[in-house]
């Protein structure tokens, strides 16, 4: 979940144009931000136009924007730099060949810090914590990482002149308990750290949207609404400007909002 916050972040802190986290970060007067020399490109390219656009909102200016480092943002991108680069995990906390790895982990996988004798699996310290929290997995027994767990169960030599019987049934009734129990687990850190799909309409009305048309890029033969909220298809060309965001071939408009996230809008 830390990985995740601090990936949100970094998503935040980027610039549009280079995908980059913010260089010399200026706000522009539609109030997204982009890195200095990025968007002083993207208007030189627009010189010859006379008017200059926001990449993200399409919002256009004339005259050209003086642009200004915004020190205070520039001073957060540096420090959530740093607390990222605190937050991701280092090369020496994932498993190595004389390592025992977390058997939850997909892909690379993190050094274990526990192996649980019930579960007869080794965890890393994030999916290890369900032992922590979950009371069922609270009573399991936590040991130190180990890559042979049976040895820390039971060694039949201790038992030798007792009655004894093949550990193969056993042995695979607990392998198939241990598949269970590990889809279980994995399920339950999905189901956490996944926001419940909306299902109903007030559900999807919390990632409600207000769109505004823009009529830089409006076909000449859609009409726009008062206050460019609908757009619908006429027989006549409108007598919009010429614009070299409008849409010529294709009966089609753009919104002045950049939609990121969880957006929802009724037609």
């Amino acid at each position: 979940m830390a990985q995740r916050r601090v990936q949100l972040q970094q998503e935040k802190i980027s610039c549009s144009i280079c995908r980059d986290p913010l260089k010399d970060p200026v706000t522009i007067p539609c109030g997204h931000n982009y890195c200095m020399n990025c968007i002083n490109r993207h208007w030189d390219e627009e010189d010859r136009k006379y008017s200059y656009s926001c990449p993200q909102c399409r919002k256009t200016f004339t005259p050209r924007p003086v642009l200004v480092k915004n020190t205070m943002l520039a001073d957060l991108v540096e420090e959530l730099k740093k607390t990222g680069l605190q937050a991701a995990p280092a090369d020496h906390c994932y498993a190595g060949p004389e390592d025992v790895a977390c058997d939850v982990c997909t892909g690379r996988k993190l050094k274990a810090l526990k192996s649980c004798l019930q579960c007869l699996a080794a965890f890393c310290d994030q999916h290890l914590q369900l032992h922590y929290d979950a009371a069922p997995l609270k009573k399991h027994k936590l040991v130190e990482p180990s890559k042979n767990l049976q040895e820390n169960i039971c060694s039949l030599d201790k038992h030798k002149g007792q009655d004894t019987v093949s550990a193969a049934p056993k042995m695979a009734v607990r392998q198939r308990q241990l598949q269970g129990r590990q889809q279980n687990i994995q399920q339950r850190i999905q189901d956490r750290e996944t926001p419940p799909e909306p299902k109903t309409r007030a559900e999807f009305l919390k990632y409600s949207r207000e769109i505004t048309l823009d009529p830089n890029t409006a076909n000449k033969y859609l009409l726009l609404s008062e206050g460019n909220r609908k757009a619908k298809v006429t027989v006549e060309q409108q007598p919009y400007s010429s614009h070299p965001d409008r849409f010529t071939d294709l009966w089609q408009v753009l919104s002045r909002e950049s939609l990121t996230g969880h957006c929802y809008w009724e037609v």
